[in-house]
């Protein structure tokens, strides 16, 4: 178990990278404009799993692959990519002046699937693991077992970062109920949603080798 000060210090910067934008963030506020605030939660606790993969994967030196390996981090990190440049394609394909056939599935089932995408969009995202397998050692004491110490503070992040979408699926939700009255703000709403999804895509596709949450 890391010290009290060693703790405080990470939990510090951990708050700090996860209030930060970013991909995380953009991808449950996306979701949330598109289908309310439930889908946000649930969407929110997918990336928590995703990232709790990540943790695990970086604790037991899994992610150490994906480092060394450019082709392996290029395959992931494309495959992440496509995928939600699919979900932003499909959000615009639908029609504007109809409900999307997601929105007229019962609510638990557009849960169950909002919480599965953010699942597979938060384990498709290489940089993530990186980001753990960088950041997480600048605080682990190398006296101490450094797995339990690794899966300790990386939780802590995941529960940060969860927190931050929580509260972003929260604002977001209102709005994206006033939204949905008008077909008019229907339309706005699709293309809005699926333009952000494939520019969240073309962000993953592109950016450099910095994550934050």
């Amino acid at each position: 178990m890391p010290d009290f000060q060693i703790l405080s210090l990470y939990f510090t910067a951990a708050l700090v990278l996860a209030i930060t934008p970013g991909p995380g963030i953009f991808y449950v506020l996306t979701r949330s404009i598109k289908g309310g605030r439930r889908e946000g939660y649930y969407s929110s606790v997918g990336t928590a799993v995703g990232g709790l993969f990540h943790v695990l994967a970086a604790a037991l030196g899994l992610s150490a692959i994906l480092a060394t390996s450019a082709v392996a981090f290029s395959l992931v990190k494309y495959l992440g990519a496509a995928y939600l440049v699919y979900l932003g394609i499909k959000t615009l394909l639908s029609k504007a002046d109809t409900f999307d056939p997601d929105d007229a599935a019962d609510p638990t089932l557009r849960g169950k699937q909002a919480f599965y995408q953010g699942i597979i969009t938060e384990a498709l995202n290489p940089k993530t693991a990186l980001f753990f397998l960088a950041f997480i050692p600048q605080f682990i004491n190398p006296a101490a077992p450094v797995v339990t110490q690794f899966l300790i503070l990386g939780c802590i992040s995941v529960f940060l970062n969860t927190s931050a979408d929580f509260v972003v699926a929260t604002l977001a939700g209102p709005i994206a109920t006033q939204m949905r009255k008008r077909a008019s703000l229907r339309k706005a709403q699709r293309m809005l949603t699926g333009g952000g999804l494939i520019a969240l895509g073309a962000y993953v596709a592109f950016s450099g080798g910095d994550q934050s949450a």
